[in-house]
């Protein structure tokens, strides 16, 4: 079959474009059109449709009252029964969306298109004006899409009328959502999983939960994210009312392309109280949203920050622990870098972004500036998001029983003594993580990092872009103080669809004959991780109960070349307390419609260090190893013990689903005990309320 090329015809303001046509395809026919050639076949079904619809419409009164002046868009097709559907319908009054289905509802039923003989489908975009006097004898009428199903080349004649009316033809096509099966990540709050944690580790399903942020294409398969959003939706008319509590700002789609835009905020208002210095606490956070798509397979995310804030006393005073060499004040963890703001404040602008492609069904690659996670647990022990964004690369390959995590980072150390030149200090991790559903119920992950500096203008060492070998090998190969590598082991098992264990495993460093010499060596450095999380708790649909218990051994992260401690930006990459502590944890969570509540308490143990220049009992990562004070009948807590108790409630509502804007207020109580008072570590305790309205996409951890 050969194509023909076809010039599009324009009758005034007519214009009909059919991309692909052929002596063998034939368009919607209505009695009057019968037996007519190919181009005036498109004539002739324009007419008569124009026709019908202007001679049945009828102007809603309240539009003619508010001498409204517009255009309706109506996007329909002509099945392959002939009949007339409405696909997508945008007007201004509610009244003109009725009057129009009932128009298209009275349409006859006419002969389909048809291909090689076999009816076919076709869609057109037509613009009726408001008032009808505005339209001319015969508008715009578009044919916008046609099944073609020959495998011949097409051609298509692009006229000069085409370039010029080719700004004005770009427009939405119906908003589906399709952020929902893209391969953007979810973000990441542990509010937010705790929502689909239930439907996504349900017993006998293939998943893999703990390389976190998930895709929602990978979640959207157990869990409908459109399905259980729209049962929160209001009924708002208003295009105020529609973007305040239920859509995007801004959004646009296409067969070919997608994105939305959105402002996010987290406005705080709190005060600490017994604190006399300052008045009151706040946040001031505003923040650009950009998501989208190209295509199906490649997605892009990127969030613009804004920062302004002053925190309780306990949690700037380990901001400005952490301050970086330069002169800044601080480094508010979890976000970055902060300048002086007003008297006492913080400025700390924050950049988080990413490109998703995914060539092959069975892979994902990213490429960004943010964070990563891995595990089933409120804390990791062997990566959190607990420090400052950082710019990375992740392939994620997921096939059989198996997903494959390799993610390679960039990170900075700090600190005065390490700076060179007045820049930071460049440093590397490369780490692989393999989950394995071994049984419908048990699911085994083994995960392996090495860290290496920019020593002797290494750079990036492309031995680690390897993702399969073992790095341990690679670290012996580089040299004994090439790098630093760590291991570590997950696990997961579901008792049932409510109830399922968790835990982790970390090896810092592995000696057999310490381990089990019982002389409790500082050179077993170790990490554990137990926990729980049951859903719909006793038969209460929506509440969930999760229970956790951490410990680490002193000196794990730690090294005795320190620029290759487990740490980004005076942070841990773990668990966000460093080392040489143990915790138990309880955490609740209860939802009715778009009203949640949450409930934390959090009790642990902690030694500290009397100075940062006596002996080293192993919490600080930052400190070099070999300045321990002995070499066995190390334990943890070891140091000046210190117990310390954290609560926080938190309850609020949903404003927007779509966006998880939340109206919110928290209280959290804070008590600090140590066994000896110093500078750095005191007794103290903390009262400390707020209220605000927050753009819930990212964890705040004030557990310190």
């Amino acid at each position: 079959m050969k194509y023909l090329l076809l010039l599009p015809i324009f009758i005034l303001n007519l214009s009909i474009f059919a991309q692909e046509t052929s002596t063998s395809e034939v368009y919607p026919q209505f009695p009057e059109c019968s037996g007519l050639e190919f181009e005036q076949q498109q004539t002739c079904f324009n007419r008569e449709l124009v026709a019908h619809i202007q001679s049945e419409f009828k102007t809603p009164e309240k539009v003619i009252a508010d001498n409204f002046k517009g255009t309706v868009s109506i996007l329909f097709e002509v099945s392959e029964e002939g009949k007339f559907e409405i696909i997508y319908l945008d007007a201004a009054y509610p009244e003109l969306k009725e009057e129009v289905r009932r128009v298209f509802g009275e349409l006859p039923v006419i002969k389909p298109a048809t291909y090689n003989g076999r009816a076919i489908h076709m869609q057109f975009r037509y613009g009726l004006k408001i008032p009808l006097a505005a339209n001319s004898a015969l508008p715009e009428l578009r044919n916008s899409t046609k099944e073609i199903t020959s495998q011949q080349s097409e051609a298509v004649l692009v006229t000069e009328d085409d370039v010029l009316t080719e700004y004005d033809s770009i427009q939405s096509d119906e908003f589906t959502s399709p952020r929902y099966t893209s391969q953007i990540n979810i973000p990441f709050s542990h509010e937010f999983y705790s929502r689909f944690d239930q439907a996504f580790n349900r017993v006998g399903t293939n998943s893999h939960s703990a390389s976190k942020p998930l895709l929602f294409q990978e979640v959207n398969r157990y869990y409908d994210f459109e399905e259980h959003r729209d049962e929160l939706l209001q009924d708002r008319n208003t295009w105020v009312g529609r973007k305040l509590w239920n859509e995007h700002l801004f959004r646009f789609q296409t067969d070919d392309y997608w994105f939305t835009v959105d402002a996010g905020f987290d406005l705080q208002i709190g005060k600490e109280f017994d604190q006399e210095d300052h008045d009151f606490t706040y946040n001031n956070t505003r923040a650009a949203i950009f998501q989208g798509g190209l295509g199906k397979r490649f997605n892009f995310y990127s969030v613009v920050y804004e920062n302004q804030g002053r925190f309780a006393e306990y949690f700037n005073r380990y901001a400005e622990s952490i301050a970086p060499a330069g002169g800044d004040p601080a480094i508010i963890p979890g976000r970055g870098v902060a300048k002086p703001f007003m008297d006492d404040g913080y400025d700390y602008p924050v950049a988080e972004g990413y490109l998703s492609f995914t060539p092959a069904d069975f892979i994902n690659i990213q490429f960004g500036h943010g964070k990563n996670f891995i595990g089933d647990g409120y804390r990791s022990l062997v990566l959190s998001d607990n420090a400052s964004p950082y710019p990375f690369l992740k392939l994620n390959t997921n096939f059989w029983k198996i997903k494959y995590t390799n993610t390679w980072m960039s990170l900075r150390d700090v600190r005065p003594a390490v700076v060179n030149s007045g820049s930071y200090r460049t440093k590397y991790i490369a780490n692989h993580y393999l989950s394995w559903n071994v049984t419908k119920r048990f699911n085994l992950g083994f995960f392996e990092s090495v860290m290496w500096e920019n020593d002797n203008d290494r750079g990036f060492d492309i031995n680690y872009l390897n993702p399969v070998i073992f790095y341990r090998a690679i670290e012996f190969a580089t040299g004994a103080d090439g790098g630093n590598a760590i291991i570590g082991l997950t696990g997961k098992y579901k008792f049932s669809d409510k109830v399922y264990a968790y835990g982790q495993w970390l090896i810092d460093e592995f000696s057999s004959g310490d381990v089990f010499g019982g002389e409790k060596s500082w050179k077993n450095k170790l990490g554990l991780q137990l926990g729980m999380k049951y859903f719909d708790a006793f038969n209460v649909e929506n509440l969930y109960l999760q229970a956790e218990y951490n410990q680490v051994r002193p000196y794990t992260y730690s090294h005795n070349s320190i620029t290759l401690n487990y740490g980004h930006n005076n942070q841990s990459m773990a668990h966000l307390w460093g080392a040489n502590f143990r915790e138990f944890l309880a955490i609740a969570r209860y939802r009715v419609d778009r009203w949640y509540g949450s409930g934390k308490f959090i009790v642990g143990e902690r030694g500290f260090d009397l100075s940062k220049t006596d002996d080293f009992f192993g919490q600080d990562i930052y400190r070099n190893e070999e300045d321990r004070p002995f070499d066995t009948g190390v334990e943890i807590g070891q140091g000046n013990t210190t117990f310390s108790f954290y609560s926080e409630l938190e309850a609020g509502y949903i404003v927007n689903p779509t966006t998880n804007l939340k109206l919110f207020a928290s209280f959290i109580y804070r008590d600090f005990n140590t066994e000896a008072n110093t500078p750095a570590h005191f007794n103290n305790s903390t009262a400390w309320i707020n209220f605000g309205l927050r753009t819930d996409i990212l964890n705040w951890y004030f557990d310190y």
